[in-house]
């Protein structure tokens, strides 16, 4: 037995349950999403979607929040895949909420804080009750308290106290109209697994 072989049992087990929690939303829900941004975790997430449905196409869209800061790379790339793979594309562009008056652009010239706005009103406009997500906890304090069923109120925001056990990889979708739940199947990954 190589050094090897624990690890490459660990990221068997990690696509596993990835790609049961991906299959677990497309028969719960009705209108899921895919956020993509094109970096490592959402491409990954991207990749174990595509894996969990294979040969069939993945059954729901993706979700990009464009800020207008993206390398040119990074939307080449994501058309790229989006072309290859036959997968539908949403994309929620920062600089219409900022032209239409949702948003002001801010002082410092930063995007990244402006995404939520058009990320919530977009889910909502789409009426998406499932959001796939690339987060892990191993990236904070706040992500480590995340179920990877993680329910959303109405607006958007996480009440710790409504969120469900999950015991025995069993996940709870309920939800009210108009609340959504956040799935992260990269939960029990470490980034250095992502890699």
């Amino acid at each position: 037995m190589t050094t090897l072989e624990p690890a490459v049992d660990n990221l068997v087990a990690l696509e596993s349950e990835a790609i049961h929690i991906f299959r677990e939303v497309a028969g719960e829900f009705d209108r899921p999403v895919i956020l993509f941004s094109g970096g490592k975790d959402s491409t990954l997430l991207l990749h174990l979607a595509i894996k969990a449905f294979w040969p069939a196409p993945v059954p729901f869209p993706l979700l990009h929040v464009d800020t207008g800061h993206n390398f040119d790379e990074v939307i080449e790339f994501r058309d790229r895949v989006v072309e290859r793979y036959g997968l539908r594309l949403v994309v929620a562009k920062v600089q219409d909420w900022i032209d239409d008056g949702r948003l002001e652009e801010r002082a410092d010239g930063l995007r990244n804080p402006l995404q939520t706005t058009p990320l919530l009103d977009t889910i909502a406009e789409n009426k998406f009750d499932a959001v796939f997500g690339g987060g892990r906890r191993d990236e904070e304090r706040a992500r480590a308290k995340e179920r990877i069923f993680s329910l959303r109120n109405s607006f958007g925001q996480w009440e710790p106290r409504r969120q469900r056990p999950e015991l025995w990889n069993l996940y709870n979708g309920r939800h009210r109209p108009g609340e959504q739940v956040r799935v992260f199947p990269l939960s029990n990954w470490t980034e250095a697994d992502v890699w």
